[in-house]
Parts: C-alpha cells; sequence; structure tokens
C-alpha cells in the first residue's frame, strides 16, 4: 500500500484542518489522563494512606513503562490506517480511566496508570506524523503545534477542572469523568474523523535504522534532560503552590488553570520558534524554563512578585513540547513515526526521572528545592546544545 500522503486530492485543506482539529481534542483527552494525577497527588496520597513521594511514583511508573513499550508497540502498528488505531487508543484509555475510579488500593491503580501508558507513545508518534503530512513540511511545526494544543487546553482546562473536581467530590470522579470524555472521544472520532490511506509496512530492523545515527540520538539524549529538567519541578507543582507559595487547597486548581492558560501563549511561540530555528527554539525556552522555575521559588512568599516567573515558567515549559518532538522529528532521516515515538519515550524517561529525583530530594531539602534542583538540569540541557549541533556538522561532513 503506498504511504499516505498530504497532497493526495482526496485530503483537502479544510479536512486536513478538520482532521489535526479531531486530533487536538484526542491529545486534550490523552493528556489529561496522563497529567491529571498530577493535580490529584495530595488527595490521593491522603485516601490510600501513603506518602505524597510515594504517591508520585505513580507519574514514574506511567512515564518508564512508554519509555520502555512506545518505541516497539509504534514499529509494529505503524502500519495501521490511523483512524483506526487512534479510535482503539481512546477506547483503551476510557477502560483505563474507568479502572482507575474503582480501584481499591495502590496495585489496582498502578495497573489502570500502566494500560494507557502503553498507547500514549503510539498516539503522539503517529499523530504528530499524521499532521506533519496533512500540513506539508514547511508548515509542520504549526501544524504538530495544533495538535499539541490539546496539551495547552489539558493544562488550561483539564487537569485544573479535575483537581477541583477531585477536591469537591473526591479523586475517583474525576478519574471516572475522565473515562466519559475518553469513551466520547473515539466514538466522535469514529464518526467524524475520514479515514487516511494506509501507511505502507516497515519492518522494525528498516525503521530501526535511524538508532545508528549519533545526531539522531543526541537529540534524544537532550529531549531526556529537558523533560528531566520540567518535571523534577512539575510533578509537584501543586504541591508547592499550597505548601510553599501557600496557596489554599481549594484554589490550587484555580493556579494549575492559570498556568495552563499561560501555556497557550507557549505553545503559539513554540510552534513559530522551532519552525525557524529548532536548536536555537530549544535553547532560548531554556533559559527561560530555568528562570522561571528559579525565580518562582526564591518569590514565593513575595506577594505580586511570584506572578512574573510563574508566567516565564508557563510559557517556556509548553512550548518545549512541540519544540522538542519537531526536532527530534526533523533529525531523523525516515521512520518519522517511530522518531516520534522516541522522542516521547525520551520525554516520558524525563518525567520519570523528574518525579524519582524531586520525590528523592524533598524528603532531604525540603519541597522548595527542587525549583532550584530543576534550574540546575535545565542549565545542563543547555551545556549539551552545543554538543548536538557538532554532531550535525560532522554528519554533514561526511
Amino acid at each position: 500500500m503506498p504511504s499516505a500522503s498530504p497532497a493526495s486530492p482526496a485530503l483537502s485543506a479544510r479536512r486536513g484542518a478538520a482532521s489535526i482539529a479531531i486530533l487536538a481534542i484526542a491529545a486534550f483527552v490523552i493528556v489529561t489522563t496522563e497529567f491529571l494525577i498530577v493535580g490529584l497527588l495530595p488527595p490521593l496520597a491522603h485516601d490510600l494512606d501513603i506518602s505524597i513521594s510515594a504517591a508520585g511514583q505513580l507519574v514514574t511508573l506511567f512515564a518508564f513503562t512508554v519509555m520502555l513499550f512506545g518505541p516497539v508497540l509504534t514499529g509494529l502498528l505503524s502500519h495501521i490506517e490511523r483512524k483506526r488505531l487512534f479510535v482503539v487508543i481512546l477506547l483503551v484509555f476510557a477502560v483505563a480511566n474507568a479502572l482507575a475510579a474503582i480501584a481499591p488500593n495502590l496495585g489496582v491503580l498502578a495497573l489502570a496508570r500502566f494500560l494507557p501508558a502503553l498507547l500514549l507513545p503510539v498516539f503522539w508518534g503517529t499523530a504528530s506524523e499524521t499532521a506533519g503530512q496533512l500540513a506539508g513540511p514547511q508548515r509542520a511545526g504549526r501544524a504538530v503545534s495544533k495538535v499539541y494544543l490539546g496539551i495547552s487546553a489539558a493544562l488550561l482546562f483539564g487537569i485544573p477542572l479535575g483537581t477541583l473536581a477531585a477536591h469537591a467530590f473526591g479523586w475517583r470522579i474525576a478519574f471516572a469523568l475522565l473515562a466519559g470524555l475518553s469513551l466520547t472521544m473515539a466514538i466522535s472520532m469514529a464518526a467524524f474523523m475520514p479515514t487516511l490511506e494506509r501507511p505502507q509496512r516497515m519492518l522494525i530492523g528498516e525503521q530501526a535504522q535511524i538508532l545508528k545515527d549519533p545526531h539522531f540520538i543526541a537529540h534524544v539524549a537532550l529531549s531526556v534532560l529537558v523533560f528531566t529538567a520540567m518535571f523534577t519541578a512539575y510533578t509537584y507543582l501543586a504541591d508547592t503552590l499550597e505548601n510553599v507559595v501557600g496557596i489554599a487547597p481549594a484554589h490550587v486548581g484555580w493556579w494549575l488553570m492559570g498556568f495552563g492558560a499561560i501555556g497557550l501563549a507557549g505553545n503559539w511561540l513554540g510552534g513559530h520558534a522551532v519552525d525557524r530555528h529548532p536548536m536555537g527554539a530549544t535553547a532560548a525556552f531554556l533559559i527561560l524554563l530555568g528562570i522561571g522555575m528559579a525565580a518562582s521559588i526564591a518569590l514565593a512568599k513575595a506577594q505580586g512578585w511570584f506572578d512574573i516567573p510563574f508566567v516565564i515558567w508557563g510559557v517556556a515549559y509548553t512550548a518545549l513540547f512541540p519544540i522538542c518532538q519537531v526536532r527530534v522529528m526533523r533529525a531523523a532521516s525516515h521512520a518519522q513515526a517511530l522518531a516520534g515515538t522516541l522522542n516521547v519515550s525520551a520525554a516520558n524517561a524525563g518525567i520519570g526521572l523528574g518525579a524519582i529525583i524531586g520525590g528523592a530530594v524533598i524528603p532531604h531539602w525540603g519541597l522548595g528545592s527542587i525549583g532550584y534542583l530543576a534550574t540546575a538540569i535545565s542549565a545542563v540541557a543547555l551545556l549539551a546544545i552545543p554538543f548536538v549541533i557538532r554532531l550535525r556538522s560532522a554528519a554533514l561532513r561526511d
């Protein structure tokens, strides 16, 4: 079968734009499923009678499952027609969220987190590739950033509203609502998204040739560093707002919503910047991320001043999602779906490491220390950028 093409007469510009919008809504559901637990950690830990650090390892479980299984599953499923694949993924998310809502203990809740984590990277790898194909290479970054609006929407509405619902009605209700949304989105995608041309089957070995490229591997490793910096602090944002900044528990959800609203600007800026200069965009927003995280802790008790670094943090945090995805996919000579998934796996390796680092540091140095530690990790990522650039220069000379 020939691979899907953005230039196919069967896919008009209008249908392409509608398909990208559907993918963005699906992304909202998927990202909310992944990160909602960040806002639920305090009540969840209390209800299950575990520490906040132990509850935070549910984030690590999800992230490491994505990291370990994502590339293999994407390689095995990359030939499946995209609409059918996306519908199945959303149905799995519906079942998993329903299981989380009735989980009687940490073990069952862990299983409910494990199941969707298997398919999340398959979605991101194939959705990013599909969006890029629909839009064309010159606008691929902006198309991917539109799908990544689902992340901003999740930060703006999904995670904060889920946090507020959990505070008012219990954390189980938040997962039940998410199960309903996942099912609704699966039905909507089946009804309204056009069937796309089935991609050409590629053997795992053919796709894996990109792993022999040192420049590509360096880009993947850079994403691990970037996301470790991001999630060392973000995993414990709800707890930081409550216990370091002094936000009332009932208002934490609104602050998370503000973080998501800020992210809309970051998503737009990141999508446009990465089309022009992927490495420059990565460096610029890493600098802003470090400034925002460190200054948010330093000014946590300074009334009125905390808002400024919080805004900077939110913009940089959200911008780095599409920037890293497009940067890694552009570094791949072929197998774009696998490349996109490898970035998602790298991101989740960073998410898991960030949750582990933060959870290990909090009992010894306190919650306020993780903002400074996350800034130090972002500095390491920034220092790695010239090395990645040199590998590209060496590859071009060869």
